[in-house]
């Protein structure tokens, strides 16, 4: 089957800090039909965004859909804690780098 990479369908991919102890995931779409293509399509689960990132399905502590805002939203504890020895993103907005390997499975 083909696919289209998450970058291709979203408008926005991007990452913030969400306290001093984890991280928000999000991905928006501007367009409704693609957004509920995507949601249907069951490629962006918890598991999948913990693969992406490596870790455990239990640290992605938060996964839903937002309707209204057609937005997936994700928050995952931080390794190190925001401005803690060793930190390199105290903003969180450096961590979105792993949702651009989600591939969505789509035909035209």
């Amino acid at each position: 089957m083909k696919t289209k990479n998450i970058c291709d369908l979203a408008r926005t991919v991007r990452s913030k800090n969400a306290g001093s102890f984890m991280i928000t995931l999000e991905i928006i779409f501007d367009d409704r039909e693609i957004y509920e293509r995507v949601k249907k399509s069951g490629a962006i689960t918890r598991e999948a965004i913990a693969r992406a990132y490596n870790v455990e399905p239990e640290k992605i502590l938060d996964f839903m859909f937002f309707d209204p805002g057609m937005g997936i939203k994700a928050n995952y504890q931080r390794p190190i804690p925001s401005g803690g020895p060793a930190e390199t993103d105290v903003y969180g907005c450096q961590q979105y780098a792993p949702l651009f390997s989600l591939e969505i499975p789509w035909e035209d």
